[in-house]
């Protein structure tokens, strides 16, 4: 989904869709007898005849050179409205990209006397030409004044759009389907020409035209979330957002989900830089399935930053985790946010249940901090599992111990749970093993060799 393939994306679009307004390019006069407004007559028959033999000419090369020697022997003909188009047709044909843009542009450049449908045209082929010239050449990619003019003549193009006429032969629906593919390819292409202009508005304000006709298109989605991200300041929640649109799409391969998801997961740990990687994975899913639901980020989404997260440590406790956890709503998830995966020392107890296992102890207790507390507790409300130190399984029921741990989970309230990992406790805390100790065999005594 880079640049290379958007490139190649858009050529691909122009070749399947750019059908409409094909029959726009302006008509050649019947006669040399035309006139203007006041009767007077616009062009010899001389003129009229040398014109109609380019036009007649069926080799794009040297009908360029017959409408050259015209344009040089008549610069300031009325014909001219009819030889720039047949131009930009002609360098089409020699794939001569910049001299289609340049024709265009000396269509558009006449002002009233070309009408829209044929504007429309030309500049279609001009926005044709950028796309396969910036696809093969790495010095017109990076020309932020030829993506300048690229993004000026898409705006005219979408403009002159409208006064194309449908087609004989072709139904409303049927003329419906090619409009939104063309204005996908016109819109793309403006898109890649404002991103050379470093014109992020711009860029966005083309990519969600796209959105607007297709709101599945994994690719714009993902676009959309790459140019976000690169805004100064950084949008991520829109970045975050339309990234997740892209991976939930529809239209997405197994390939672009996995890839798209695996981003999106990377850019939201470096965002927050939460220390339990179950809580990234568990906000990923959850804004996949509203990214899947709605093509608008509702307000309310939010994410907590790594600023967030660090000011919610700065005066964190064992007794505020458990405080705000019991209490839930907004302090709570950002109090778990920051505390989820943090190693807290000395934890205060009162031991309800003890087992033992093969490679460690799991506690059951009550979280307490005074001796009234302790002898208020009637229930556990903290899971430990102690690692590599089964002594501990010699502590005793309603026994206080202290423990040091990391938190990996809890079970909201009314059955709340905390559950500590990897956890040690305090060796002052383990009573003395009292199993009666075997006494050691007696040796026999060693005897004396016996003389020979």
């Amino acid at each position: 989904m880079n640049r290379t393939r958007s490139t190649a994306r858009l050529a691909i679009i122009a070749a399947l869709c750019l059908s409409v307004g094909v029959t726009a390019w302006a008509q050649a006069p019947a006669t040399g007898q035309d006139a203007g407004p006041q009767g007077k007559q616009q062009y010899t028959m001389a003129e009229y005849n040398s014109y109609k033999a380019c036009a007649d000419d069926k080799n794009p090369a040297s009908q360029v050179k017959c409408f050259d020697d015209f344009v040089s022997k008549y610069p300031n003909s009325e014909l001219l409205k009819y030889v720039y188009p047949q131009y930009v047709q002609a360098y089409g044909q020699l794939k001569d990209y910049r001299k289609v843009m340049e024709s265009a542009d000396k269509v558009v450049g006449l002002g009233d006397k070309i009408d829209g449908p044929t504007k429309y045209t030309v500049l279609s082929a001009r926005a044709q030409a950028y796309a396969a010239l910036i696809a093969s050449d790495k010095a017109a990619a990076a020309d932020a004044n030829l993506a300048k003019g690229q993004v000026d003549a898409i705006g005219q193009a979408l403009k002159y759009l409208d006064e194309v006429k449908k087609p004989e032969g072709m139904t409303d629906d049927q003329f419906n389907a090619e409009k939104v593919k063309i204005k996908t390819f016109l819109n793309g292409v403006g898109a890649q020409a404002a991103g050379v202009q470093k014109d992020l508005p711009k860029q966005i304000e083309f990519y969600k035209a796209i959105l607007a006709m297709n709101p599945d298109d994994v690719v714009t989605n993902y676009q959309l979330g790459k140019i976000y991200l690169a805004m100064q300041p950084p949008q991520p929640m829109d970045a975050f957002w339309y990234v997740a649109r892209g991976a939930a799409s529809k239209a997405a391969t197994q390939q672009q989900k996995k890839q798209l998801t695996d981003y999106l997961r990377k850019l939201m740990g470096n965002y927050q830089q939460a220390s339990c990687d179950s809580i990234t994975d568990a906000e990923l899913n959850e804004l996949l399935q509203l990214a899947a639901s709605t093509p608008t980020r509702p307000d309310t989404y939010k994410l907590a930053s790594v600023e967030d997260l660090n000011a919610a440590r700065k005066d964190m406790t064992i007794a505020s985790v458990i405080a705000d956890l019991k209490a839930g709503g907004d302090k709570a998830k950002i109090t778990w946010l920051a505390a989820c995966g943090l190693e807290f020392p000395e934890v205060p107890g009162k031991v309800f249940e003890v087992t033992p296992g093969t490679d460690n102890v799991v506690f059951k207790a009550a979280f307490v901090t005074s001796e009234e507390e302790f002898n208020a507790a009637t229930a556990p409300d903290t899971e430990v599992k102690v690692v590599g130190q089964p002594d501990s399984a010699r502590i005793e029921k309603d026994a206080a111990f202290h423990f040091t741990g990391t938190i990996v989970s809890y079970d909201p309230a009314p059955a709340f749970m905390m559950h500590w990992d990897k956890a040690k406790v305090k060796e002052e805390d383990i009573p003395a093993d009292k199993t009666p100790k075997k006494p050691a065999p007696k040796r026999p005594a060693a005897r004396k060799p016996t003389p020979h």
